[in-house]
C-alpha cells in the first residue's frame, strides 16, 4: 500500500477522538461567521455555537477527530463519495444559520447518500461515523430542513421548456453550460424511459457529475451477446465539438426511435450505447469563460488539478513493447503498474477506469477538436526517441477498418481542396496511425486496447476547438452519419458463449486469432465479441482446467451483423495445468492461469481474527482518544 501523504499522518495524529452527545440545540442561536477551511465551500456563510456535537469555539471544531476526520476521509476512500461526504459533515460540524436560527440537514439526503457511500466503507472495514447518524443529526422538510448537496447540482432540478412552438422532437444547436447538459440528457431520458436512462460514473475535481446517458432494449443492465459502445466528448474541456455532438446525437436517438426509425430501432434494440458528452466538465467551465472562437488552445485543456486527462492513463504501451518481445509471453489485459497509483492520477481519470472495469466494452471513440482526422492506436511510439513513427497493434487491419468507418462517410474528411482543415492528411485518406502523427504517453485509447476488450478510436471533429454557436448545426450535419455508422461497426467480426459441458457459463475464457498477437476473455456471463476483418481466421478459446477449443471461421467482406461462434469446454483429464501467471506454452497452445485481478483501487480486505484494520495504524499515537467509534467491533 501507498505510504499516507505527509499532511494526512500529521492532521490524524492530531485528532482526538470522542463520540458527540445527543443533540441539544437551543432553537435561538447566536449566528456567527464560518471560517472553517475544510467547510470554505458550502452554500452558506454563518455558522452557531454550541454545534450538534457540542462544539463551543472553531478551536474546538477544529481539533475534533470528526472535523479531522472529515478533512482527510478522501484519502482514506481514494477520492469516493467527494465532495458529498465533506459538504454533509460540514452541515453537523458547522450548521447553517439564518436569522438567528439553526437549521438541519435533510434527512432523505443523508439517506441516500449512506446508501451510495457505505459500499466505501466497507472496502475498507471503516464503520460508518457515528456524526453522519441520518436520525440523531438530521430532519425532515417538515421542520425546515435543507439540502447540503445542493450546489453540487448547481440549480440542475430547474427545469427550462422547450421554445415555444417547437415539438418535442426539436433540437437546439447551441453551446450548453453544464446545467443546461444535464437538464437535456435528463429531460431525453425522461422521454424514452423504456430505452434510455442516465447514471453518473464518478465526479470531476470540483465536484460535477460525470454524466452519463445510455441506450439500450433493457436500460441498466448487460444483455447477452448485446456489444456495449462508448462515446466519450470532451475529455480535453476546450474542446468542445464532441460534447455538443453527443448532446444532440443522445436526442437524435431518442426522436427518431419514438419516430419509428428503423435503423435506429435496429440499432437500439442490438446495442448497448453509452454517451459521456463531458469528460473534463471543469475544464469546459474555464473555456466558455473566454467565449466560442478562442484560439488560445491551451485555456481550460485540462482539469482543474491542471492534469491532461489524455496524458494522465496508465503508460501500459512501454510494458507492451517489453513484453512483445518476448516469445510466449502474454501482451494483452496488462495490469496497471502499482507505481502509477504514486503519481496524481486525476478523479475523472479514475472513474473512466471503473467504468471500463464495470462494463465489458468492445468498442468506443474519444471526440477531440484541433484538426481533422481519425487517428488508432498506437499513440505511443515503439522507438521512445522518434516523435513521428509507425507503431501499430496486432490489430492494425481492424482499426483502420473502424477509421474508416468514421472518415469514409465525413464530407470534410473526404474533401480534396488543399486548403481544407487537416489538408496534410488527405494523401492518408483522413486516417492516421497515432504515433506516426505525433508520439504521446498516457493516452487513453491506447489504455483501452491494452487493459481491456476495447478498441478505441480517436476523432478530430475540425481545427476549431470551439467553433461558434453558428458553426454547431453544420458540424452535427457532417458527423450525424460517421457517428452512427461507427457504431454500427460493433457488428463486425464474431460473437458467441463460451460454456463447459453442462451449460455453465465460462467467464474470463480467452478468445485468440491465430496471427493477431492479441486475446480478449469473456464477460461474466461467457459472452464474447471480437472485432474480425473480412477472411479466414482460425478462433481458440480456452480456460484455465480446460481443453482448447479450435474453430476455423470465414468473414464476408459484405457481412454486417456479426457472425455467431460458441464454445464448449471440455475439462482436461488430468485437472487443471499450473502455469505461471501471463505465461504460455506454443504460442496460441498454452493454458495460462489467470492471475487474480485486484478492483480498481482496491484496499486492504478486512482483517479476520480480531485484529485492527489497516488504516487503524494510523490513530495507535493517540491513546485514550482514539476514535473507536470508527472500528466496527
Amino acid at each position: 500500500m501507498r505510504p499516507p501523504p505527509p499532511l494526512l499522518l500529521t492532521m490524524l495524529v492530531l485528532a482526538a477522538a470522542r463520540p458527540g452527545c445527543e443533540p441539544a440545540w437551543d432553537p435561538e442561536a447566536t449566528c456567527v461567521d464560518l471560517q472553517l477551511q475544510t467547510c470554505s465551500d458550502v452554500t452558506y456563510n454563518r455558522t452557531a455555537f454550541p454545534t450538534l456535537l457540542q462544539h463551543r469555539t472553531r478551536a474546538a471544531v477544529e481539533s475534533s477527530s470528526e472535523y479531522i476526520l472529515l478533512s482527510v476521509l478522501h484519502h482514506l476512500l481514494e477520492g469516493q463519495c467527494n465532495p458529498d461526504l465533506r459538504l454533509l459533515g460540514c452541515a453537523v460540524l458547522a450548521p447553517r444559520c439564518e436569522g438567528g436560527r439553526v437549521r438541519r440537514p435533510c434527512r432523505h439526503v443523508c439517506g441516500a447518500l449512506r446508501e451510495a457511500c457505505q459500499p466505501a466503507f466497507d472496502a475498507i472495514d471503516m464503520a460508518w461515523p457515528y456524526f453522519l447518524d441520518c436520525g440523531r443529526y438530521f430532519s425532515g422538510p417538515e421542520e425546515g430542513c435543507y439540502d447540503p448537496l445542493e450546489k453540487l447540482r448547481g440549480g440542475l432540478d430547474i427545469e427550462e421548456a422547450l421554445p415555444s412552438g417547437y415539438p418535442p422532437t426539436f433540437i437546439q444547436f447551441t453551446h450548453h453550460s453544464y446545467a443546461q447538459m444535464v437538464r437535456v440528457l435528463r429531460r431525453t431520458a425522461a422521454r424514452c424511459a423504456h430505452i434510455s436512462k442516465t447514471y453518473s460514473i464518478g465526479r470531476s475535481f470540483d465536484g460535477r457529475d460525470l454524466l452519463v446517458i445510455e441506450f439500450s432494449s433493457r436500460p441498466g443492465q448487460h444483455e447477452l451477446m448485446e456489444p456495449e459502445v462508448k462515446l466519450i466528448g470532451n475529455i480535453h474541456g476546450n474542446e468542445v465539438a464532441g460534447r455538443e455532438m453527443l448532446i444532440y446525437l443522445a436526442q437524435y436517438l431518442c426522436s427518431e426511435y419514438l419516430l419509428g426509425n428503423p435503423r435506429i430501432q435496429r440499432l437500439l434494440n442490438t446495442t448497448r450505447i453509452h454517451l459521456l458528452p463531458s469528460m473534463n466538465p471543469d475544464g469546459y467551465e474555464v473555456a466558455a469563460a473566454e467565449g466560442a472562437g478562442y484560439n488560445g488552445w491551451t485555456s481550460g485543456r485540462q482539469n482543474a488539478q491542471n492534469l491532461d486527462l489524455n496524458r494522465n492513463f496508465p503508460d501500459l504501451t512501454s510494458e507492451y513493447y517489453r513484453l512483445a518481445s518476448v516469445r510466449g509471453v502474454r501482451s494483452d489485459h496488462i495490469a496497471i503498474p502499482q507505481h502509477y497509483w504514486w503519481g496524481k492520477v486525476a478523479p475523472e481519470t479514475k472513474a473512466v477506469m471503473k467504468w471500463m472495469r464495470a462494463i465489458p466494452f468492445v468498442l468506443s471513440a474519444s471526440l477531440h477538436g484541433g484538426d481533422l482526422v481519425v487517428s488508432y492506436p498506437f499513440d505511443f511510439s515503439k522507438h521512445p526517441q522518434e516523435e513521428k513513427m509507425f507503431s501499430p497493434t496486432p490489430d492494425e487491419k481492424m482499426f483502420k477498418l473502424l477509421a474508416r468507418a468514421y472518415a469514409d462517410v465525413h464530407p470534410m474528411m473526404m474533401d480534396r481542396s488543399e486548403n481544407r482543415c487537416g489538408g496534410n492528411f488527405l494523401k492518408r485518406g483522413s486516417i492516421i496511425n497515432g504515433a506516426d502523427w505525433y508520439s504521446f504517453t498516457g493516452g487513453m485509447s491506447d489504455f483501452n486496447y491494452l487493459h481491456s476488450n476495447c478498441f478505441e478510436i480517436t476523432v478530430e471533429l475540425g481545427c476549431v476547438k470551439f467553433p461558434p454557436e453558428e458553426a454547431l448545426y453544420t458540424i452535427w450535419q457532417h458527423n450525424k452519419e460517421p457517428l452512427l455508422n461507427f457504431v454500427e461497426m460493433v457488428h463486425r467480426g464474431i460473437k458467441g458463449m463460451v460454456m463447459d459441458k453442462f451449460g455453465k457459463p465460462v467467464k474470463n475464457a480467452r478468445i485468440l486469432v491465430k496471427g493477431i498477437r492479441h486475446a480478449i476473455t469473456t464477460a461474466p456471463d461467457g459472452d464474447y465479441w471480437r472485432l474480425l476483418p473480412p477472411g479466414a481466421h482460425i478462433v481458440i478459446a480456452q480456460a484455465p482446467g480446460y481443453s482448447r477449443v479450435i474453430k476455423k471461421v470465414i468473414i464476408p467482406s459484405r457481412m454486417k451483423r456479426a457472425g455467431r461462434v460458441d464454445f464448449i469446454l471440455q475439462p482436461l483429464r488430468t485437472g487443471p495445468q499450473k502455469f505461471l501467471p501471463g505465461s504460455r506454452r506454443g504460442g496460441l497452445g498454452g493454458e495460462p492461469q489467470e492471475p487474480d485481478q485486484e478492483p480498481l483501487g482496491a484496499r486492504r480486505q478486512p482483517t479476520t481474527g480480531g485484529s485492527k484494520p489497516w488504516w487503524w495504524s494510523y490513530f495507535t499515537s493517540l491513546g485514550q482518544h482514539q476514535p473507536r467509534w470508527l472500528l466496527k467491533y
